[in-house]
């Protein structure tokens, strides 16, 4: 059996069916919106990345499971039609 090409299409349908995809962005956003009341105006710019990256991590991990559903509804939805 021959291999598929890799093509911009098959990569961004790739990523979009990869619940690993939701739950980095998921993380990301919950960092971004939570380091403001995490961190102080005072605190060193490595003590906020430092935090910043904790804050990732969690979201990451509370977006385990809406990031399934998400990559189930949209393999659901672009696949079965």
């Amino acid at each position: 059996m021959a291999k598929r090409p890799r093509t911009p299409a098959y990569i961004v349908f790739y990523i979009l069916f990869l619940p690993d995809s939701w739950q980095i962005l998921m993380g990301l956003v919950f960092a971004w919106l939570l380091l403001g009341a995490a961190t102080v105006p005072e605190m060193a710019l490595y003590k906020k990345a430092l935090i910043f990256v904790m804050l990732a991590t969690i979201g990451y991990a509370i977006a385990r499971i809406p990031g399934r559903w998400i990559a189930g509804r949209l393999k659901k939805y672009f696949l079965e039609k």
